[in-house]
C-alpha cells in the first residue's frame, strides 16, 4: 500500500469513525425530537432528560477512556458497532426506560470513539507530516450532522414518523461501522498500552484551556439540543424549520478543513477564543432577531465553530502535553465539555418551563462563552513540548 492510499485511508477511517459517534450516536437525536413530539412519544422536558442521561454517559466515557483495560482498536470498533445498535434500539421500543439506556450507552460509546480518534489518529497524521487532513478527520462530525438532518428531513416531509426515521439511521449506522471496522491499520494500536503510560508521571492540567473546553460544551449545546425546535416555533412547515439542522452539520463539516489553514497565521488558542465569540454571536441572534433566518444563521455561527473549538482543543494538548500523557488530557478536556452539555438541556428545558422560551439560556451562556474566551487567550502559553510530530 503507498503511502498516500495509507494516509486517503487513515483520514477516510477518522472521518467516519466520528461521523458514526458523533454525528449520529451523539446528534441524531437532535433532528429526530421534533418528529418524536409529532409523535407524541416526548416532550420537551422528556428531550431534557434524554439528553442529560446521553451526556452523564459521555461524561463517564471520557472520564474512563483514558483508563481503558482493552485494545484501542478493539475498543474502537466495539464502539461503533454499540452506537449502531443502540440507535437502532431506539427505533425498536417506545419504552422510555430503554431510551434513557440506549442514549447512556451511546453517550459513553460516542466519548470513546471521540478520545480514540483524536489521540490516535491525529497523532499518526501528524506523525506522517501531513497534520492538514486532520481537519478533515473531525470534518466527519458535521458530515454526520448534515446526512442526518438530511435525512430526518426527508423523512419530515414523507411523514414516516420517529419510529422508521430510528430504524433507517440504526440500521445505516451498523452498516457503516461495519464497514469501518475492517479498514482499521496500525494507526490505531491493537495492544493495551496502559501499563506503560501509568510508569510516566503525569503532567499538570492546563486549566484555562480545561474551563474554556467547559463553557463550549455549555455553549453550544443549547442549539445543538434545540435548534430544530426553535425552528419549529416559528415557522411550521418542515421545508423550511428542517434544514435548521442540515445547515449547522454542513457549517461543522466545512469549518474544520478551512480552519486547518488558519494556523499559519494564528495560534490555536487564539483560533479558539475567536471561535467561541462567534459562537456567541451566534447564541444572541434568535434573542435580537426572532426569524428563521436569524435560525439559520445561528445554526451556522454554533455549527461552524464547535468543531474548530473541538480540534484547536485536542492539538493544543498535543502541542503542550508531553507525548505520553495526551490521552489523559484529551479525556480531561472531553469529561469538562461533556459536564457543560449536561448542565446545558437541565439548565433549558428549567428556563423553557418558567419563561415559555430559550432567550434567557442563551444570553446566559453567550456571556460565559466571551468571559472563558478572554481567559483563554490570557492564560495562553507558548511552551511547546519538542518532539518529532508535523505542525500541530
Amino acid at each position: 500500500m503507498s503511502p498516500k492510499t495509507s494516509i486517503t485511508r487513515i483520514t477516510l477511517v477518522g472521518l467516519v469513525s466520528l461521523a458514526i459517534a458523533m454525528g449520529v450516536g451523539r446528534f441524531a437525536f437532535t433532528p429526530l425530537l421534533p418528529l418524536m413530539q409529532d409523535d407524541g412519544l416526548a416532550t420537551i422536558g422528556d428531550g431534557g432528560v434524554l439528553a442529560a442521561v446521553h451526556f452523564v454517559g459521555y461524561w463517564l466515557g471520557a472520564v474512563f477512556s483514558a483508563r481503558l483495560g482493552t485494545s484501542p482498536k478493539t475498543m474502537l470498533r466495539l464502539s461503533l458497532l454499540a452506537i449502531g445498535i443502540c440507535t437502532l434500539g431506539m427505533g425498536l421500543t417506545d419504552s422510555f426506560a430503554l431510551w434513557l439506556i440506549f442514549r447512556f450507552l451511546c453517550g459513553v460509546f460516542s466519548a470513546v470513539a471521540l478520545v480514540l480518534v483524536s489521540n490516535f489518529y491525529i497523532k499518526h497524521l501528524a506523525d506522517a507530516g501531513r497534520a492538514e487532513k486532520q481537519g478533515w478527520v473531525f470534518s466527519g462530525v458535521g458530515a454526520g450532522i448534515a446526512v442526518a438532518g438530511l435525512g430526518a428531513l426527508a423523512i419530515m416531509v414523507s411523514q414516516a414518523g420517529s419510529v422508521l426515521s430510528w430504524q433507517i439511521f440504526g440500521a445505516v449506522t451498523l452498516i457503516a461501522a461495519l464497514a469501518v471496522c475492517t479498514r482499521m491499520g496500525l494507526e490505531i494500536p491493537q495492544t493495551h498500552r496502559a501499563a506503560q503510560n501509568q510508569k510516566s508521571q503525569p503532567s499538570p492540567l492546563i486549566w484555562a484551556a480545561v474551563i474554556a473546553y467547559g463553557a463550549a460544551g455549555l455553549g453550544y449545546i443549547i442549539p445543538a439540543t434545540y435548534l430544530p425546535v426553535m425552528a419549529r416555533e416559528i415557522v411550521q412547515s418542515p421545508l423550511v424549520f428542517g434544514w435548521s439542522w442540515p445547515v449547522f452539520g454542513a457549517a461543522a463539516f466545512l469549518s474544520t478543513p478551512l480552519a486547518a489553514r488558519l494556523d499559519r497565521h494564528f495560534t490555536n488558542r487564539q483560533i479558539w477564543a475567536g471561535s467561541q465569540v462567534v459562537m456567541a454571536v451566534g447564541l444572541l441572534l434568535p434573542i435580537i432577531f426572532p426569524h428563521i433566518l436569524a435560525i439559520l444563521v445561528a445554526g451556522v455561527c454554533v455549527g461552524g465553530t464547535f468543531m474548530i473549538i473541538t480540534m484547536t482543543g485536542m492539538k493544543e494538548m498535543h502541542r503542550l502535553v508531553p507525548p505520553h500523557d495526551v490521552m489523559r488530557h484529551i479525556a480531561i478536556l472531553t469529561a469538562a465539555f461533556a459536564t457543560g452539555q449536561i448542565i446545558g438541556p437541565l439548565l433549558a428545558s428549567a428556563l423553557y418551563e418558567l419563561t415559555g422560551g430559550f432567550s434567557v439560556s442563551l444570553a446566559i451562556t453567550s456571556v460565559i462563552l466571551v468571559l472563558t474566551a478572554i481567559g483563554l487567550v490570557m492564560g495562553a502559553s507558548n511552551k511547546a513540548i519538542t518532539r518529532p510530530l508535523g505542525k500541530i
